[in-house]
């Protein structure tokens, strides 16, 4: 899968690693913490260039947004794998407007794009839901950032591809 990807800072990486105790009573714990923007298909090592010019041009004006982590929330029923997924919420209308953008110009994947995107950063999965609920109501302390750049993330190589320097 290609995407495009929010930069997760240190201070949610260290929020998540606090937790990870915490974590162990579910199947598949996240040692690697993204925030996914928008998917963006599984293009052609020869259309890479193209979909990220795509992508440039739809994010074209967005300014340089706010983002907070500021609980912890549940997929009881996700739209896709084991169940149920644990996450940091991430609150960022910023996130949400440059989403809603590149829905606009690539389609959303069904269930968890568009009207159903949820900003998060996955913790865990597999489980039980009471265990999934019971860390749900865990108190945080928030953590805020600018969001300044997107990363182009290519799954099958495992790694950043690019990125979109905002403003764009």
């Amino acid at each position: 899968m290609y995407s495009l990807n929010v930069p997760v800072p240190g201070r949610v990486k260290q929020l998540a690693a606090s937790l990870h105790p915490r974590l162990a009573a579910f199947d598949r714990v996240r040692e690697d913490h993204t925030l996914v923007c928008k998917r963006l298909g599984d293009p052609d090592p020869g259309e890479v260039a193209a979909v990220q010019g795509r992508a440039r041009r739809a994010l074209a004006g967005t300014a340089p947004f706010a983002a907070r982590v500021d609980g912890i929330g549940v997929f009881e029923e996700p739209a896709a794998g084991p169940a149920p997924v644990v996450y940091l919420a991430v609150e960022s209308p910023g996130l949400r407007a440059a989403h809603e953008r590149l829905c606009a110009a690539f389609e959303p994947a069904e269930g968890i794009e568009g009207p159903d995107y949820v900003p998060h950063v996955t913790l865990a999965r597999g489980g039980s839901v009471a265990d999934a609920r019971a860390l749900a109501g865990t108190d945080l302390d928030a953590v805020e950032w600018t969001v300044e750049r997107l990363v182009f993330w290519d799954d099958r190589h495992g790694g950043a591809a690019g990125h979109v320097r905002l403003p764009a």
